[in-house]
């Protein structure tokens, strides 16, 4: 998955989360976890469960 997708993700997990300092990783993490997770669901479908 492109490292900026991940970013931008991460980001936006931040920003909901109030700015929190000192848990950048624990947000790229999540980003990361997330976007793999939506990738794997797309790659399942198939036209009998669209």
């Amino acid at each position: 998955m492109p490292e900026d997708d991940v970013r931008k993700r991460a980001h936006a997990l931040w920003e909901e989360a109030d700015k929190p300092q000192g848990r950048e990783q624990e947000f790229w993490l999540e980003a990361e976890r997330q976007l793999g997770e939506a990738m794997v669901q797309h790659e399942l479908r198939t036209p009998d469960t669209l």
